[in-house]
């Protein structure tokens, strides 16, 4: 029998942090899962813009849909972010892309009109979000710190 070793490298949509890598010869499927977004892949991403670090803790409870999102990310930034419709959009379509959030059904159907678009977090996007939060609170203290040592005449 010859052997026609073929290789193909899947991703899954649904958890983009597993790869599968298959090895058909001779008949035989093998499949080796490994995480392929390891902790420097996720600093990588870092920093992250503010809105798309709002828009991110907006869907951290739970899925949202656009509007909703719109209006969460300007009260978590006390207003001073307010992202227009075109610019939300656009980066959830990145953030889906990346698969940092995904597309979900609405928990309740919406009685008239277009089908509302619900997006929720991956398990990637609350590690970038989480390693975000991180990276910030970890800033706050270096400027509280040095803010702190300087004398009292001189700030």
């Amino acid at each position: 029998m010859a052997r026609f070793p073929v290789r193909a490298v899947l991703t899954d949509a649904a958890n983009p942090l597993i790869m599968s890598l298959c090895d058909i010869s001779q008949g035989v499927i093998l499949t080796v899962e490994a995480t392929i977004n390891t902790q420097a892949d996720v600093q990588s991403k870092l920093p992250l813009s503010e809105a798309a670090f709002f828009i991110l803790l907006s869907l951290a409870p739970g899925p949202g849909h656009g509007y909703a999102i719109l209006k969460d990310v300007e009260a978590l930034s006390s207003g001073r972010v307010t992202l227009s419709t075109g610019t939300l959009y656009g980066a959830l379509a990145r953030m889906l892309e990346q698969g940092w959030i995904v597309r979900v059904d609405p928990e309740r159907a919406e009685a008239a009109g277009r089908p509302r678009k619900d997006y929720a977090l991956t398990k990637l996007g609350r590690r970038i979000l989480s390693a975000e939060a991180d990276r910030l609170q970890a800033v706050a203290q270096v400027a509280r710190e040095r803010l702190a040592s300087i004398p009292a005449g001189r700030a």
